[in-house]
């Protein structure tokens, strides 16, 4: 009989450390997405201030800067958090559109078209809560 019993801890040993596993990875991945979701979120944010910030670009031209930089920021969370291709993709493509922006800027636009960063934003939002 004490034979059955190492088995039954051994097995029931075995069974707790595959449901740990199994819950930790699943965990892992949810945390993933809720971080992206969130990060997406605050992008969605500094893409409002981004708008706000071209419209009064006469007053503070500073403040279109500042927003860029709040979006790099949040796109560097995000791409320290995720291996998926989709989302990878969505910072990429957003980032391309933050230096688009940035750019025409330098070269002294001061009302830069900031629809492809609404775009690539509202992507991002898109593939992080899939």
């Amino acid at each position: 009989m004490a034979f059955s019993r190492r088995r039954l801890t051994a097995v029931a040993g075995v069974a707790l450390a595959a449901l740990t596993i199994g819950l930790t990875t699943g965990c892992d991945a949810v945390n993933k997405a809720l971080d992206c979701v969130q990060t997406a979120d605050s992008i969605a944010d500094s893409v409002t201030d981004l708008q706000q910030a071209v419209e009064n670009a006469a007053n503070d031209p500073t403040q279109a800067d500042a927003s860029l930089d709040s979006i790099e920021k949040n796109l560097e969370k995000i791409g320290d958090k995720t291996d998926n291709a989709d989302v990878n993709k969505a910072v990429d493509d957003l980032n391309k559109a933050v230096d688009n922006v940035r750019t025409a800027i330098k070269n002294g636009d001061r009302t830069p078209d900031v629809s492809p960063v609404t775009d690539a934003a509202g992507e991002l939002t898109k593939v992080c809560t899939k």
